[in-house]
Formats: C-alpha cells, sequence, structure tokens
C-alpha cells in the first residue's frame, strides 16, 4: 500500500513501530470511551495489524502521529461496499484533520478501489464525529438501537451514516 496525501494528513499503512503512539492515543479518556479496550492495548492493536480482512493507516499531521483510520470491505458482488472506522488524538480534535483523513481514504476507496458505498457508524451520541462525516458527505441512514457496549457496560445506539461514490465531497 502507499501513502495517501490529503490537505492536511498523510495516510500511511500502520507498522508495528506505530503501535505505541497509536496504543498512547487509544489510551486518552476520550478516545477509550468510544474505542474501549483491554489493558494491553498494544497488543490488541498489534493483533488487529495482523487482520487480512482490515487495511490500517497512520494519520500523521506533520511529523506527528495523529491517530489511525482503517477500512474493510464486503466484496460479495450483490452487497459489495467498505467501512470506516477512525480515531484521532483527542489534542487535535476541532481542526479538520479528521475530516481530512476521512474524505482521503473515502476518495481512495472510491477512485482507487472502485466502492460504489462506504459506510460509517459513530455513536449517535458523538455530534462531533457525526459533524465531520457529514462534512464529507456521509448521510444518516438510521439509529442501530442499543448497538454497541459502553465502558458503562449498558447498551447505546449507533447511527449508520452511508455515502455513494457520487455523494463524496472532495
Amino acid at each position: 500500500m502507499t501513502e495517501l496525501q490529503g490537505a492536511l494528513v498523510v495516510l500511511r499503512p500502520t507498522t508495528t513501530e506505530d503501535v505505541p503512539a497509536l496504543a498512547a492515543i487509544r489510551a486518552t479518556p476520550e478516545v477509550r470511551a468510544r474505542w474501549r479496550g483491554g489493558e494491553d492495548l498494544e497488543a490488541e492493536i498489534a493483533a488487529d495489524l495482523e487482520d487480512p480482512d482490515s487495511h490500517a493507516f497512520t494519520v500523521r499531521h506533520g511529523q506527528r502521529i495523529v491517530g489511525m483510520i482503517q477500512w474493510y470491505a464486503e466484496d460479495d458482488p450483490d452487497y459489495r461496499h467498505a467501512g470506516i472506522d477512525v480515531f484521532l488524538d483527542p489534542a487535535v480534535h476541532g481542526g479538520g484533520l479528521g475530516t481530512d483523513a476521512v474524505r482521503t481514504l473515502a476518495r481512495h476507496l472510491v477512485d482507487d478501489h472502485g466502492h460504489h458505498r462506504l459506510v460509517i457508524d459513530p455513536a449517535a451520541d458523538n455530534a462531533a464525529a457525526i459533524r465531520c462525516y457529514e462534512k464529507v458527505g456521509f448521510r444518516p441512514v438510521g439509529v442501530m438501537r442499543r448497538y454497541e457496549r459502553g465502558p458503562d457496560e449498558t447498551w447505546h445506539d449507533g447511527l449508520l451514516m452511508d455515502l455513494l461514490a457520487e455523494e463524496l465531497i472532495r
């Protein structure tokens, strides 16, 4: 895989050397509340990198690692699409880096992989993430009730959003 250049960020394939920095970001309270994880985040991230069905990119801004974005594909020809997940260091939230990272990966999935439809599924109460994805062209499809278990061990709603290739805001 090659690096993907955004307007503000560079996405490059995640390597094992990136794991400590990514684990530190995942350990921040703001990210951990959404992404959760056990005691050994480095081991979890390293294991995720071994998953052949997931493709991870480290998000860099300048010379600094600021997060990770990953994608997966449903390859059944009758249901083909790709999904995106992303987390960023809370220190850079609100600066447009998340929007740029999602837009850059979405462009790659549409232009280079030929996907006609992309999905993303933020927590229904994550207004900042939802606004970020809408800036790229994602639209709400519907609320997935009791979709994921939160850190408090109760079930929380998720919002399914999708984007058709022609709706991508470049």
